[in-house]
């Protein structure tokens, strides 16, 4: 069995929708994977901002919006007057739902639940149009087996037994569909897998089932060499390892979600990146082979924040990089890039939430410094230690580019750079020039 996953832009309308179906109908078993319609997610946060700000004729307004929206979708999507009516009535029961807390205390749970609305609507809708048009499938709700536990890791042990339940109650069923994103956290209720979520979603489920191959549809080509959106004459790459492709989508390739390469890997599952736009694309396979050497693509990661620690007591000295992350890890945040010399640290991460507490804690025992606006741009292949010339190109192509940090050697497969956000596009364009 397969499973496929789409994105909001390959649900975002009826016409969409309606070209969904040729990418799924055939004899091979599959799960169907949904992102809510474009736009949904963000209009469901606007929704639940305004009820914790108290503003509920706000929130009123926004949830009238977007229901007009989904019904404007709907008269495009049906052709009989049986489903539109069937259709209609979801709608309804939706959006009154989520007008119920406008009358109501607001909390963090009711937020949560809202932002499920998305899902729960674009695959009811899809199963819908589906039995419309005679093809037969399963509606299979991600809340009855997807499931986070207390560290907001998910609880495979109980999606596999789960999601196995789930597929033997319909034994002679080929094609199912369900939501990406939502799921139960450790007490029951209704939580999520945060944002682009969905793409794990379908890693999971295809790991927990041993699927054949996970397919990840966008709008995209395939993971391309460079970003597409601020440099000239990309392509795509056609293969690349897990390790590879893991570098590249947490280090800003946006087609893919940074947490799903694991899932996939662990059961050495091959992920597949199409596009649903052109599904005659080969697009990019990802799976444990490295394939050549050298460099294979560019991604960049804005919003980065460097903190700069120096103290004479850490020469010579056991303990003082122990002391450092400890404070990291009280405080939850991750960290980038770290490079040291004999009597400084300097480091990146990307969540300040608590950056002025950090640095309070790190003053009490060294100098602090921090620096902002600043982008890693990262450098991912096969760069085998044995092998001569990739420092040269790298570096040869950046020669222009004021650089504020280096990492190499933490992994064969990235070579990562820190430079002022201003010089992002310069840097990318350099590097697309020098070494593709």
């Amino acid at each position: 069995m397969r499973v496929l996953k789409f994105g909001g832009t390959s649900v975002g309308s009826a016409e969409r929708m309606q070209a969904l179906v040729s990418l799924i109908n055939d004899d091979v078993p599959k799960i169907v994977v949904l992102s809510a319609m474009s736009g949904t997610t963000n209009h469901l946060v606007e929704i639940a901002n305004a009820l914790y700000a108290k503003e509920n004729d706000k929130a009123k307004h926004l949830i009238d919006a977007l229901e007009k929206k989904y019904f404007d979708v709907i008269k495009q999507l049906y052709k009989s007057e049986n489903s539109l009516t069937k259709a209609k009535e979801l709608i309804e029961s939706h959006f009154n739902y989520l007008r119920s807390f406008t009358m109501d205390m607001f909390t963090v749970n009711e937020e949560r639940a809202i932002l499920a609305q998305g899902e729960l609507l674009s695959t009811a809708m899809f199963h819908y149009h589906l039995e419309e048009i005679n093809i037969d499938s399963v509606l299979l709700p991600a809340l009855n087996f997807m499931r986070i536990d207390e560290n907001e890791e998910p609880d495979m042990k109980y999606i596999e037994q789960n999601a196995k339940t789930e597929l033997a109650n319909y034994p002679n069923k080929k094609l199912f569909i369900t939501q990406g994103y939502i799921c139960r956290n450790a007490f029951g209720e209704i939580d999520n897998l945060k944002r682009g979520g969905s793409d794990y979603t379908a890693t999971i489920i295809g790991a927990a089932i041993q699927s054949d191959e996970i397919q990840i549809w966008t709008d995209i080509d395939g993971m391309h060499n460079n970003d597409p959106r601020i440099v000239d004459k990309t392509h795509p790459i056609a293969e690349l390892s897990f390790d590879e492709a893991a570098e590249l989508a947490y280090f800003g390739a946006k087609i893919l979600h940074p947490t799903c390469i694991l899932p996939a890997q662990m059961r050495n599952i091959p992920v597949r990146l199409l596009n649903t736009m052109q599904p005659q694309a080969k697009g990019t396979v990802i799976t444990s082979k490295s394939t050549g050497d050298g460099t294979k693509a560019v991604a960049a990661k804005d919003g980065i924040t460097a903190i700069s620690i120096k103290s004479g007591r850490m020469l010579l000295a056991y303990g003082f990089l122990r002391a450092v992350f400890e404070i990291f890890e009280r405080y939850k945040t991750p960290i980038d890039m770290i490079t040291t010399s004999e009597v400084a640290v300097s480091l990146t991460i990307d969540n300040t939430t608590n950056l002025d507490a950090i640095t309070n804690e790190l003053k009490e025992f060294c100098s602090v410094k921090t620096e902002k606006d600043l982008t890693i741009v990262c450098i991912v292949g096969n760069f085998t230690a044995e092998k001569q010339g990739y420092a040269f190109k790298i570096f040869d192509a950046l020669k222009n580019i004021p650089i504020r940090m280096i990492s190499y050697g933490g992994s064969p497969n990235n070579v990562s750079i820190l430079v002022d956000s201003k010089l992002k596009k310069d840097t990318l364009v350099a590097l697309n020039k020098g070494l593709f």
